[in-house]
């Protein structure tokens, strides 16, 4: 028993290190908040670090976590070049809400909206908040579900080690 809970365990972890080095997709239609559609290849920052956190404005740990973030963002900038870019995933219905919320919390951040969530599908998401580091060269390289006070220090010290990959 003990053999095959260690092998699940260690096929686990093998698995989530090669899953985190899968490229970040290019070819999914997104909103911005002007109406206008992109593709998820305008995710782009020269080359360092991006920040992709799925959001919705009724998840209370998702506004935390940007708000946290909202704090120290430009301070992370500053030091790693980093882009935080967010993705609502908040549907047809309350998708009118965002820009006003984005407006009101004052975030600096790229903010697109994936009504459909597709991009959400594509990368696996289930539930916000849902966070990615991808590194310079496009690579999924550090994924975090859920937030409590403290995980922005682990969301820098990827960010940090996606600039040395």
């Amino acid at each position: 028993m003990k053999k095959t809970l260690f092998t699940i365990i260690l096929t686990a972890i093998a698995t989530l290190g090669m899953a985190q080095n899968a490229i970040l997709p290019q070819n999914i239609t997104l909103k911005a908040l002007d109406g206008s559609t992109v593709q998820t290849s305008v995710i782009q920052n020269d080359g360092k670090p991006i920040i992709i956190s799925f959001w919705a404005t009724w998840c209370k740990p998702c506004n935390r976590e940007l708000n946290t973030i909202k704090e120290v963002y430009e301070e992370w900038q500053n030091e790693t070049g980093v882009k935080l870019v967010a993705i609502s995933i908040d549907d047809a219905r309350s998708a009118s809400r965002v820009k006003p919320w984005v407006d009101g919390q004052g975030w600096d951040y790229e903010v697109y909206l994936d009504q459909n969530q597709d991009f959400k599908r594509a990368m696996n998401v289930v539930n916000p908040p849902h966070t990615f580091v991808i590194n310079g060269k496009g690579e999924i390289v550090w994924q975090h579900a859920s937030f409590v006070e403290g995980d922005e220090e682990e969301l820098i010290e990827a960010v940090r080690k996606a600039m040395e990959e």
